[in-house]
C-alpha cells in the first residue's frame, strides 16, 4: 500500500496541472476543491443537520452513472430519510448525473485516492454505506472504509477480459483490496467466477443480473431526431477507426437508399471535431445535432450524416432508428451497451468484439442481434434494410430479452437492506 500510495502521489504531481487545465474554466475550482476533499455545501438531510443515514454511491463515468440511476431512484423512494451522495471521475459523468439524479442526491467528484485527502472526505461525508458500481476499486478508499467499519459493497459488478488479466498479475495486491469489500453483487456467473478467482470468498458473492436492464431511457425524444428521413442507422458510442468503416458503408448503401440517414455518436464527445473532419474529407453532407436543434421548426433532414454532439441523448435517439450498430465492437475495445436499442425494440448489429457484454451471445442465439465483421457490415445492413419484417422480428426479440432480464435493482435492494 505504501508503494501504491507513493506511485499514485508521484503520478498525481505530474498529471494535476494537465487535468486542471483540461477542465472547462467554470468547473476548475469545484473540481480541484472536491478532488482534495473540500466541499462547498454541507451534506445534510432535508430536515437539516446531519442525515440519520447517508449512502455514498460511486460511478466513474457516463455508463456507470446511467446504470446507477434506477438504484438511486429506488433508494430515494423507499428510504425518504436517507441522504445520497453520487461521486464520478469524469466531467461527462458529472454532467449526466447533475441532470438526472433524484432529489436529495449530492453530486461530487471522487477525491484523489490518498489517505490525507480521504480522511478529510470521510469527515465531511460520514457515509453509513459505500456502494461502487461495476467493480471500481480504489485501494486507499476501501482500506479507510474498513478501518472505520463502514460497509463497502460492489453493485452491478463486472470484470472485463483485459482487467481480469491485469488483476491476475497483481493478485497478491488485489487480495488485500478485495478483503475490504463486504459484498460483491456481480452481473453474471462469468464475472462472479472471476472475482472468486481473485480471492473473494464465495459467501460474499451474489449474481443479481445487470442494472442496465432496469435503466429505461428518457421517453422525451429530442425534437431534432423527429426530423430525420428514413431509413435511419445509428452507430452508437463509436471509437476511432469505426467511423471510417461506417461512412464507407453509408456511401455504398446510399446508392440503394437515397434517403438514408446515418447518425454517428462518438463515445468520447471530444472526438466530434475529428469525426467532422473525416466526413468532410469524404465530401459528404453532414450536420451536428446541435445545429439541427437551432434550425427548428420547419427544417427537414434528408439523406445525410448527423453527428451526435450532445451528451446523454443517445439512449433516447435510438427510438427513431431502423437499425442500431454497436460501437466499440469493430475494434479490440470490447463493445458498448446494446441494451439501449433493445429497450426500443430495434434490430442490432455488433462487431466481433463484445467481450464487455458477455450476454450479447444470448442476443445472437435468440435472433435478437447479428454478429459480423468489418468486411461484411455493409452487406448485413443492406439485408436488414431490405427486409422490414426481419427488422421488426429482431427488434421484438431484443425487447423480449430486455424484459426477461429486468429486476436486478430490486434484487440489489434486498441486499442493501441488510446494511440499513
Amino acid at each position: 500500500m505504501l508503494i501504491y500510495s507513493f506511485l499514485y502521489f508521484i503520478v498525481l504531481i505530474f498529471l494535476l496541472p494537465f487535468q486542471y487545465r483540461k477542465r472547462p474554466k467554470d468547473l476548475r475550482q469545484r473540481w480541484l476543491k472536491e478532488k482534495f476533499g473540500f466541499f462547498n455545501y454541507p451534506l445534510v438531510s432535508a430536515s437539516g443537520g446531519r442525515p440519520s443515514l447517508l449512502i455514498w454511491v460511486h460511478a466513474v463515468s457516463v455508463g456507470e452513472v446511467i446504470a446507477s440511476l434506477p438504484l438511486l431512484q429506488r433508494l430515494n423512494d423507499r428510504y425518504p430519510s436517507v441522504s445520497l451522495v453520487l461521486s464520478t471521475i469524469t466531467d461527462t459523468g458529472q454532467k449526466v448525473a447533475l441532470g438526472k439524479v433524484p432529489d436529495r442526491t449530492k453530486v461530487i467528484y471522487l477525491p484523489f485516492d490518498l489517505s490525507f485527502i480521504l480522511k478529510r472526505t470521510l469527515k465531511n461525508i460520514q457515509p453509513n454505506l459505500f456502494i461502487t458500481i461495476e467493480t471500481e476499486l480504489w485501494p486507499n478508499l476501501l482500506m479507510m472504509l474498513k478501518k472505520r467499519k463502514i460497509p463497502a459493497v460492489v453493485m452491478n459488478g463486472r470484470i472485463s477480459d483485459d482487467s481480469f488479466k491485469g488483476y491476475k498479475r497483481i493478485k497478491f495486491f488485489m487480495r488485500s483490496i478485495i478483503d475490504c469489500v463486504d459484498l460483491f453483487c456481480m452481473q453474471d456467473v462469468v464475472y462472479a467466477e472471476r472475482i472468486k478467482e481473485l480471492g473473494a470468498p464465495e459467501d460474499k458473492i451474489r449474481v443479481l443480473g445487470s442494472f442496465k436492464f432496469d435503466t429505461a431511457p428518457s421517453l422525451n425524444i429530442p425534437e431534432w431526431a423527429k426530423l430525420l428521413s428514413h431509413p435511419v442507422i445509428i452507430a452508437g458510442s463509436t471509437h476511432r477507426g469505426e467511423e471510417d468503416l461506417l461512412v464507407s458503408s453509408y456511401i455504398e448503401l446510399e446508392k440503394d437508399f437515397p434517403d438514408l440517414t446515418l447518425i454517428i455518436a462518438p463515445r468520447h464527445p471530444e472526438r466530434v471535431k475529428e469525426v467532422e473532419e473525416l466526413v468532410k474529407k469524404k465530401g459528404l453532407e453532414y450536420i451536428k445535432c446541435s445545429e439541427l436543434t437551432s434550425k427548428l421548426p420547419g427544417f427537414r433532414a434528408s439523406g445525410l450524416i448527423v453527428i451526435l454532439d450532445a451528451v446523454g441523448e443517445l439512449a433516447s435517439v435510438y427510438s427513431v432508428s431502423d437499425v442500431a450498430v454497436i460501437g466499440g465492437s469493430f475494434i479490440e475495445h470490447g463493445g458498448q451497451n446494446l441494451l439501449e436499442p433493445a429497450f426500443w425494440a430495434k434490430p442490432i448489429i455488433c462487431g466481433p468484439h463484445m467481450e464487455n457484454f458477455p450476454f450479447a451471445k444470448e442476443f445472437y442465439e435468440r435472433g435478437a442481434a447479428i454478429e459480423t465483421d468489418s468486411s461484411a457490415l455493409c452487406e448485413k445492413l443492406k439485408e436488414l434494410l431490405q427486409s422490414p419484417e426481419k427488422m421488426k422480428s429482431m427488434g421484438n426479440k431484443a425487447k423480449d430479452l430486455y424484459n426477461e432480464k429486468a429486476g436486478a435493482v430490486e434484487r440489489a435492494m434486498k441486499e442493501i437492506e441488510r446494511y440499513l
